[in-house]
C-alpha cells in the first residue's frame, strides 16, 4: 500500500504532454496533413510543456502559435530560418533565450509571462529583422528604466508592446544606456532572489501536500503497515481476553436489550456521519486550494494546471461508473416498441390508391442529413436523428428494398414511402346485395334476417295443391309449320274408351305416345 501511494503521487506530477508528429499532422489539415512542407501551424491550448521535434520536421515554418500552453523555455526552434512570427505568450518563460538562429524574425510575442531577466533581452540583438516585440504582463516591465533600456539593447525595433518607438525616444535612450543598465542590473538580482525563496517555499509546499495525502490514505488507525508477517506480541492472549469480553457482552445484550438497541442506533449514526466526513474535507479542501492566497509564479500556475487535470479525471471517472440505461428497443420476446426519443411530430397514414404507407417526419428543418439515419424493416422504421432513436411499428408488412426516404425542399421533413407487400390481406367492406323478391326495393324479413345471422340454408316447402304434372313431351318447344310439306300431323292421344276396365287414368303419369 505504501509503494502504491508513492506512485499515485509520482504519476501526478508526471503528466506531461510533449510535441508529437500525430498532433502536428492533426494540425496541419489545412497542408493536406503535410509537415514538411508546413508554413503556418497551431499548438495554442495543448498544455504542451516542451518545444521538441519542430525545428526539424518543420523546417519551412514561417508562422507559429504556441500560446496559452506550459511551456518553460525557448528551445529546438534555432534552425527555423524562415520563422517570422513566434507567439509564446501565456506560458511560463523566465528568459529570452535560443532564438540567434531564427534569420528571418521579424515578431516576438512574450506577453504574460515570467520574463525577470531582462538583460536577456541582449540575445536578440542578432535578429536584425526583428520589428516588434510584445513583453507586457512580465515581472521585467515593472523594473525602473525598463523601455529605456530595451529600446536602447535593441536598435533595429520599430514597435515595443504596441507602441512605436520614435526617433528622439531611441536618441534619449542611448544617450544614458549605462546608468539604466546598472539600475536594471541591480533589480534583476533582487528579482533573482526573491525567485529563489518562492522556490524554495513551492518545495516546501509540494513536500507537505505529499505528506498530507499519505496520511490521507494512511490505514484505519492512521498508521502504515509495510510488513505483514510482524506480529505484536502477546496476541494469543490478547485473543483469548477478546473471546472472553465477547461472552460478557453477549450475556449484558441478552439482559438488556432495549440498551443493545440505543447503541446501535447511536452506532448507524457514527456510521452515517463517517461516510459524510470524506465529502466535507474535499469541500473544504477544494475551497481553502482557491480562496488561499498565493503568489503569480510558473510554479503555482503549474499547480494550478495539475490540480483542474486531476479534479477533470475524477469526473470522468465517475461518469463512466454511472452508465447510462441501455435504451430498449425490442422486448425479449421479439415484440418491437414505438419509441420517440427526439420528441419529433410525425403523421402515418396510409394510400389505398397507390397501395403504399407514407410516414412524415417532422425533422429540424436546418438540420444536416449526414446526421439522420433510416433503417426500414418489413414491419416497423427506424430513425436516429442526432443518435436518438425514433421508432414506429407499421400497421402492414412493407417491402423495405423498395421503399423511398426524401427530404422536403419547403419543410425538411423526412418523407418516408413504403409500398406494401404482395400477397398482404387487406380487410374489405362486404356490400350486401338486394334479394330477388324484393326487386330493386330494399325489403327484409324475419325469415331473411333469421338466415343471415345463423348462416344455415333453408329448405323451400312447397303447397301440395298447387303440384302440376310435367308434360315431358313439350320441355322443348318445337315451332309448328301450317305450310309446306314439312308439317307433322302430331296424332292424338287415345281416348279412355280403348283402354280396359280396371285401367285408371291418373294424372301424374306422362302419357305414351
Amino acid at each position: 500500500m505504501h509503494y502504491l501511494i508513492i506512485w499515485n503521487t509520482l504519476t501526478l506530477f508526471s503528466t506531461v504532454l510533449y510535441l508529437t508528429e500525430d498532433l502536428i499532422r492533426r494540425r496541419a489539415e489545412h497542408n493536406d496533413c503535410e509537415i514538411f512542407s508546413l508554413e503556418e501551424v497551431s499548438l495554442h491550448q495543448q498544455d504542451i510543456e516542451r518545444i521538441e521535434h519542430i525545428d526539424r520536421w518543420c523546417r519551412d515554418l514561417k508562422i507559429l502559435y504556441l500560446q496559452n500552453n506550459l511551456i518553460p523555455r525557448i528551445e529546438n526552434v534555432g534552425r527555423l530560418k524562415n520563422l517570422e512570427y513566434l507567439n509564446l505568450a501565456l506560458n511560463n518563460i523566465e528568459a529570452i533565450e535560443n532564438l540567434e538562429g531564427c534569420e528571418s524574425l521579424q515578431k516576438l510575442d512574450l506577453t504574460v509571462n515570467f520574463v525577470g531577466r531582462l538583460s536577456s533581452v541582449e540575445s536578440l540583438r542578432h535578429n536584425v529583422h526583428l520589428t516588434e516585440l510584445f513583453l507586457v504582463g512580465n515581472p521585467c516591465t515593472e523594473f525602473q528604466g525598463y523601455r529605456q533600456y530595451v529600446v536602447a539593447a535593441l536598435p533595429q525595433l520599430k514597435w515595443l508592446d504596441g507602441t512605436e518607438i520614435s526617433r528622439s525616444e531611441r536618441i534619449r535612450a542611448s544617450q544614458g544606456l549605462e546608468e539604466v543598465r546598472i539600475l536594471v542590473g541591480e533589480q534583476e538580482e533582487e528579482y533573482l532572489r526573491r525567485r529563489v525563496q518562492e522556490k524554495e517555499e513551492s518545495e516546501r509546499k509540494a513536500a507537505g501536500g505529499e505528506k498530507q495525502n499519505r496520511e490521507r490514505k494512511a490505514g484505519f488507525d492512521g498508521c502504515w503497515y509495510t510488513d505483514i508477517s510482524n506480529t505484536t506480541p502477546g496476541l494469543e492472549e490478547n485473543q483469548e481476553n477478546q473471546k472472553n469480553q465477547e461472552n460478557q457482552e453477549n450475556q449484558e445484550n441478552q439482559e438488556n436489550q432495549e440498551n443493545q438497541e440505543n447503541q446501535e442506533n447511536q452506532e448507524n449514526q457514527d456510521l452515517e456521519e463517517n461516510v459524510e466526513n470524506p465529502k466535507i474535507d474535499e469541500e473544504e479542501q477544494e475551497r481553502e486550494f482557491w480562496e488561499t492566497p498565493c503568489p503569480f509564479t510558473p510554479e503555482s500556475r503549474l499547480e494550478t494546471h495539475r490540480h483542474l487535470e486531476q479534479k477533470r479525471k475524477e469526473k470522468e471517472k465517475k461518469t463512466e461508473k454511472k452508465l447510462k440505461a441501455a435504451r430498449t428497443l425490442v422486448t425479449s420476446d421479439g415484440r418491437v416498441l414505438n419509441v420517440n426519443e427526439p420528441k419529433l411530430d410525425f403523421c402515418l397514414t396510409e394510400d389505398d390508391e397507390t397501395n403504399m404507407i407514407i410516414l412524415d417526419l417532422a425533422v429540424f428543418r436546418h438540420l444536416d442529413t449526414s446526421l439522420i439515419d433510416v433503417d426500414v424493416q418489413p414491419t416497423y422504421v427506424r430513425v436516429a436523428v442526432k443518435g436518438k432513436i425514433f421508432q414506429i411499428v407499421l400497421p402492414a408488412e412493407v417491402k423495405p428494398d423498395s421503399s423511398t426516404a426524401r427530404r422536403s425542399q419547403t419543410t425538411g421533413h423526412l418523407v418516408l414511402t413504403l409500398p406494401l407487400a404482395q400477397g398482404e390481406i387487406r380487410v374489405t367492406k362486404i356490400v350486401q346485395r338486394p334479394s330477388r323478391n324484393c326487386g330493386n326495393r330494399h325489403c327484409s324479413s324475419p325469415q331473411d334476417n333469421k338466415r343471415n345471422k345463423n348462416d344455415i340454408p333453408e329448405r323451400l316447402e312447397v303447397d301440395p295443391s298447387k303440384r302440376t304434372s310435367v308434360d315431358i313431351a313439350n320441355i322443348v318447344q318445337r315451332r309448328s309449320t301450317k305450310e309446306g310439306p314439312l308439317e307433322v300431323n302430331r296424332t292424338t292421344p287415345p281416348e279412355a274408351d280403348l283402354f280396359s276396365e280396371g285401367f285408371i287414368d291418373d294424372p301424374d303419369v306422362p302419357p305414351l305416345i
